[in-house]
């Protein structure tokens, strides 16, 4: 899992990076990477609608994305944030689908 220092957690947060990052758009996800404001480690957050499913499937997808991301973090470089936005097609895919999908997004805009 994500330590607390590797998330994002408040709202104006997730807004600025939404809004001013970098996205990269994959089939099950799109992520946004932002420089963060503060100097320290690359931080996440994940955004699962209910257009994803119920609240069982959101947050298996949640856990999915987070799993990925603890995985990818020593290649990601520190001081961004990412922000990953599951779309409806996330939420029948299977773990190393979803992995491909997110790891190929970080490696084009947050590589260290």
């Amino acid at each position: 899992m994500l330590a607390r220092g590797n998330r994002i957690t408040r709202g104006a947060e997730y807004k600025a990076a939404v809004r001013r990052g970098s996205r990269c758009a994959g089939t099950m996800t799109i992520t946004y990477v932002v420089p963060s404001e503060e100097e320290g480690p690359a931080r996440f957050g994940f955004i699962v609608s209910k257009q994803v499913g119920s609240a069982v499937v959101r947050n298996t997808v949640r856990r999915r994305l987070k799993a990925v991301c603890a995985e990818a973090l020593p290649t990601v470089r520190p001081g961004v944030d990412v922000v990953i936005r599951a779309l409806p097609a996330s939420a029948d895919a299977t773990f190393d689908v979803l992995r491909s999908d997110v790891v190929r997004c970080l490696q084009r805009r947050a590589a260290a």
